[in-house]
This record gives structure tokens, C-alpha cells and sequence, in this order.
């Protein structure tokens, strides 16, 4: 730590630039606390001829992993000098610019680091506005692409449109190390959520994806996170027959050095033996017979041995293509799980299409209904009111009848009496 700051003072020094007190105070700051490989200057107001002064004293800096430069108001040029001299930086795995709103110039800058840096693990942009400029956002994925070694990507708010999220697919394309990247709230839409979902079809190693506030339609984030989860599904088994194929290493070495010093111990007694064959010369050729059978014997043991050895290293090895052989069968077996749950999705949709229509025509025949239904009602009580008036008027001509008949009935009566009244006077 103190070694950074002499570094530091020494090329203001020699620059003619006066020292930033700010930053000799952070200094001083992390070479009192327990953390010192890590140097935060969030915050700080870094001028130009600072990031120039840091920008040479990185290049050469062994101690730093963490380098936080959040909000510290950073100029084009001054990121790009500070940028620069991270590009031969091999210690700094974390950088923090986030808030600084870097443009153009600083995304090329950044493309630039990208494509030389060799150690850089997480990259945090958050909040600046390197998706304005489609060239420079350009140079900056191309870095991307090129770059082997980050495996965290931070671009939330970067203002990045669908054209900057085509480039930016197009790096995910070539890169395979990237395991985490963060493009919220920026403008990505529709066309940017394809792009990513056509760079998922080549991207193994992309493993989380956070796309939140881009206009992007729930299908498509839905598509994305499947994606997601088949890169994941695919690391661990990747992990898993790393882990299984260094075990049977180990066996296999294992192995091997124990048949190896049971073939030297053989090798050290048939020399014995030899040995003492060799000084029992003289002795009767019956023994030398016996010694002879018991040579011949230890021979077999070793050839039994080998046999065994060699046994071992074919199941090995078919065991090793049984192994590729299972991976191409799950392979096949999750490919047509995929295609049976978006046959079964199409089906269930279309069943759900045919009910809504159904549903829909029964609707229609039971309001038809209803308004016959309405209507016949409507007749029926039309023909019982005419029905019940044609009664008024029948019940009223009988009453006529009934009236009729009986004047009639007088007037014959009347018409009868009178010339049985007249009669009798004329006798």
C-alpha cells in the first residue's frame, strides 16, 4: 500500500501535477484497514490529470484486486487515460464505475480494456450512457466478444436501444465466458428480447439474465428464462462429469501406481531369487529345477497382472464412451421433452381456442332462445287477450240475444192478445 502511494506521489512529481488530497486520504484510509487489496474512491471528484497519474501507476500495480470508482464525475478523456492504463493491469479482478455517465469515447475505452485485460471478473456500468452512441457501443462489444476472462456484467440504465442489444448478442455469440449479465431499464424492446434469445441458441455459459424494465413482452422473458435454466441445467451437468471424470483419474492413477509397485516388489523378488540362485550354483539340479518352476510361476503372476492392467484400461475406456454415449441420450431426451411440452402447450392452446369458441356458440344459441322464448310469450299473451275480448263480445250478444228474444217473445205475446181482446166486443 505504501509502495502505491509513493508510486503516486512520484509521478505527480514528475508529471507536475499536484496531488489529489481526497485521494491520498482514501489511500492512507486503506492502508489502515484490514481489506488492503481493495481501494475505494466512490465518490471523489477525479480530475484529469488524477486519472492520468492512476491510470500509469495501475498499469504496474500488483497489489489491488478491487478498484471502486462509483460516481466519482469522470470526464471522457480522463476515463479513457485512467481505462488505458488498466488494459496491462493483471491484479484487479472487480471495477466500479458505475455513475460516471461515460459516452462514446469511454465505451471505446472500455471495449478496449475488454479486449487486452486478462483478469478482470466483474465489470459494474450501471447508470451511464453507453448505449447513445451505436458505433462506440459497437467498439465496446467487440471487446466483449474478444474477452476471456469476465464472468459478471453490470449495464443497467445504460440507455442501450434494440440495435445496441443486436451488438450485444452478436459478442454473446463469440464470448464463452460470461456467466452473469444485468441490462435492466434500459430500451432493449421487442427486437433486442429476440436478439438474446437467438444469441441463447449458441451461448452455453450465459447462466443469469436480468432484463427487467425493457418493454419486452412476458412470452419473451419467459423464453429467456428457459433459456436460462437449460444453460444452467447444462453447467451442472458439465461440473458433474468434470467432478466424476477427475475421480475416475484419480482411481486410474490409483491404480495404476499400485499394480506398479506390486510389478516392482515381483521384479525385486524374482532378483532375489535370482540372487540366490546365483549363489546356490552348486546345489543339486533338482533345485535348480524347483527354483526354475518357481521363476516360471512368478512370470505368470506378472503376465496376469498385466492381462489385468490392460483389462482395466479397456473398461476405462468403454466406460468413457458409455459416458459420451448417456450425454448424447440426455441430450436427445431433454431435446424431445422440449418439443413434447410445447406440442402439449399448442394443443392445450388450441383446446382452450375451440372451448372459448364453443362456449361462445352456445351463448349465441341461448340468447336466440331467450328472444323466441320472449316472443312466443308475447303471442300467447296477445292471443289470450284477443280470446278474452272475443268472449266480452260473445257473452255481450248472447245478452243481446237473450234481450231479443225476449222482446220478441212480448211482442208476439201482445200481438196474440189483441184480437182475443177485440173478440168479444164483436159479439
Amino acid at each position: 500500500m505504501e509502495n502505491f502511494r509513493r508510486t503516486y506521489l512520484r509521478l505527480c512529481k514528475e508529471g507536475g501535477v499536484e496531488p489529489q488530497e481526497s485521494v491520498l486520504a482514501q489511500l492512507q484510509e486503506a492502508r489502515g484497514a484490514t481489506a488492503g487489496s481493495r481501494l475505494d474512491l466512490s465518490g471523489q471528484s477525479l480530475s484529469v490529470d488524477t486519472c492520468a497519474v492512476l491510470g500509469r501507476v495501475f498499469d504496474k500495480d500488483t497489489l489491488f484486486t478491487e478498484l471502486m470508482l462509483s460516481d466519482c464525475m469522470l470526464t471522457e478523456e480522463g476515463a479513457k487515460l485512467l481505462l488505458n492504463g488498466l488494459c496491462g493491469n493483471s491484479t484487479v479482478k472487480v471495477l466500479d464505475l458505475k455513475g460516471n455517465n461515460l459516452r462514446s469515447t469511454g465505451a471505446e475505452a472500455l471495449g478496449k480494456l475488454l479486449g487486452r485485460n486478462k483478469t478482470l471478473r466483474r465489470l459494474v456500468l450501471e447508470w451511464n450512457a453507453l448505449g447513445m452512441w451505436d458505433e462506440a457501443f459497437s467498439v465496446f462489444c467487440e471487446g466483449l466478444a474478444s474477452n476471456a476472462s469476465l464472468t459478471q456484467l453490470d449495464l443497467r440504465n445504460n440507455q442501450i436501444n434494440h440495435q445496441g442489444a443486436s451488438d450485444l448478442c452478436l459478442a454473446l455469440k463469440r464470448n464463452s465466458t460470461l456467466q452473469e449479465l444485468d441490462v435492466r431499464w434500459n430500451n432493449i424492446g421487442l427486437l433486442g428480447g429476440r436478439s438474446f434469445l437467438e444469441a441463447l441458441q449458441q451461448n452455453r455459459t450465459l447462466t443469469h439474465l436480468q432484463m427487467a424494465g425493457n418493454n419486452i413482452p412476458s412470452d419473451t422473458l419467459k423464453a429467456l428464462e428457459q433459456g436460462m435454466d437449460h444453460n444452467s441445467d447444462r453447467q451442472s451437468t458439465l461440473r458433474e462429469s468434470r467432478s466424476r471424470t477427475q475421480v475416475l483419474s484419480k482411481e486410474i492413477q490409483n491404480l495404476k501406481e499400485e499394480k506398479g509397485r506390486q510389478f516392482l516388489s515381483l521384479m525385486e523378488t524374482i532378483d532375489k531369487q535370482r540372487d540366490e540362485m546365483g549363489r546356490s550354483s552348486r546345489t543339486t539340479s533338482i533345485h535348480v529345477g524347483q527354483l526354475q518352476e518357481a521363476l516360471n510361476e512368478r512370470k505368470s503372476v506378472v503376465n496376469s497382472l498385466t492381462a489385468k492392467l490392460q483389462m482395466t484400461e479397456a473398461a476405462l475406456a468403454l466406460s468413457e464412451q458409455k459416458k459420451h454415449n448417456l450425454g448424447e441420450l440426455l441430450t436427445r431426451v431433454k431435446a424431445e421433452q422440449d418439443e413434447l411440452k410445447e406440442r402439449q402447450n399448442r394443443e392445450r392452446k388450441k383446446e382452450q381456442e375451440d372451448s372459448v369458441l364453443r362456449e361462445g356458440k352456445l351463448l349465441r344459441e341461448i340468447n336466440n332462445m331467450s328472444e323466441t322464448n320472449i316472443q312466443l310469450k308475447n303471442k300467447v299473451e296477445e292471443m289470450e287477450r284477443r280470446c278474452k275480448s272475443q268472449q266480452e263480445q260473445i257473452f255481450e250478444l248472447k245478452q243481446e240475444l237473450t234481450n231479443s228474444t225476449a222482446e220478441l217473445k212480448l211482442r208476439i205475446a201482445q200481438t196474440e192478445g189483441r184480437p182475443f181482446e177485440s173478440s168479444p166486443g164483436g159479439e
